[in-house]
């Protein structure tokens, strides 16, 4: 089993933004050095859930701190690019890191960022599937022919390749039935147990449809201290703040979160439903060695940064778990 991280770049109000993000080309050189297998980071619009919602700039910078790391979308928010230029912006990535990009797609679970920008929610499902097939073809042609709803496009020339051929490896998180249909990697998440039905069923869908069979991981987020009560005690606050920074539209809006993350910000359902991990290096790498013992998961996708803990608590979080896990 491997080990990737999972990264939104919260937005710390007391910190410039200008400091954020050196502060996190810092953390993922860290997460190279320590062995981590992919940095996957995500896309979100109008919240301070995401300090950097170009992903691909990030990245782009991300990518001139790593060596083996490879780098990724969780997920581009498809409905919001235009694909010819979606697929310029993977094909420059995939060269700017050597060809060790992942590609996440989707259309979001926020229907508030979709009125925001001017976009109808119910037709994000439509505008995903065709600006993903345009996406492949522009990846795999040297030119582009397509006439769509949303979308025509007549002998267009790709002149911009990726250096993974035909493409980089894609990932469709969050619906494992969607994910083998497409035959692309997927995420998951909940109690090991769980994590382990839905790898089953994935795999079972694959070779159903003579598809494939791509990585599934199981996604948490760790807060990893000295001793139980610190995490204990730490994570309550920092809990309370990512609920904060991923809610204000659904709240302004008065909808309920799509399969909520925060468990309604209720730290101690997360606790339960192992939504978050919190307690000492030893207490969390007894939770690991159960996950890669029940979830028969490909991947363990982690993440430290979240909330509202400092840049040094997260490091020292993250770090504590790679002496505990990966050393």
């Amino acid at each position: 089993m491997q080990f990737a991280v999972f990264d939104q770049v919260e937005l710390d109000r007391d910190v410039s933004l200008s400091r954020q993000y050196r502060d996190r080309m810092e953390y993922i050189r860290a997460l190279d050095e320590a062995g981590f297998w992919c940095y996957f980071k995500s896309e979100h619009h109008g919240i301070g859930l995401d300090a950097a919602p170009d992903s691909g700039t990030f990245l782009a910078a991300a990518s001139q701190h790593t060596e083996r790391m490879r780098l990724g979308s969780l997920v581009y928010l498809l409905p919001f690019h235009h694909p010819l230029r979606l697929a310029e912006h993977i094909a420059m990535l995939d060269n700017l890191c050597d060809g060790r990009l992942e590609v996440g797609i989707g259309k979001g679970i926020s229907s508030p960022e979709h009125e925001l920008w001017g976009l109808d929610p119910d037709q994000g499902g439509a505008r995903r599937d065709e600006a993903f097939e345009v996406l492949v073809k522009a990846l795999t042609s040297d030119t582009v022919d397509h006439h769509g709803v949303h979308y025509r496009f007549d002998g267009m020339p790709v002149t911009v390749r990726p250096v993974q051929q035909p493409h980089p490896p894609f990932w469709y998180p969050g619906n494992v039935r969607a994910a083998a249909q497409r035959g692309m990697n997927t995420v998951t998440g909940g109690p090991p147990s769980h994590v382990a039905s839905q790898v089953e069923l994935y795999r079972s869908l694959c070779d159903e449809a003579s598809a494939g069979r791509g990585q599934v991981a199981g996604t948490y987020t760790f807060l990893v201290c000295e001793t139980d009560d610190e995490a204990l005690s730490r994570v309550r606050s920092a809990w309370a703040r990512f609920t904060e920074n991923l809610t204000p539209l659904f709240r302004r809006w008065g909808l309920a979160v799509p399969n909520d993350p925060t468990c309604g910000g209720d730290v101690d359902v997360a606790l339960q439903r192992n939504s978050v991990i919190a307690g000492s290096p030893a207490t969390v790498a007894r939770f690991v060695e159960r996950f890669e013992a029940e979830s028969n998961a490909d991947l363990m996708l982690c993440k430290f940064t979240w909330g509202d803990l400092s840049h040094a608590e997260a490091m020292r979080s993250m770090s504590l778990f790679v002496e505990a896990t990966l050393a």
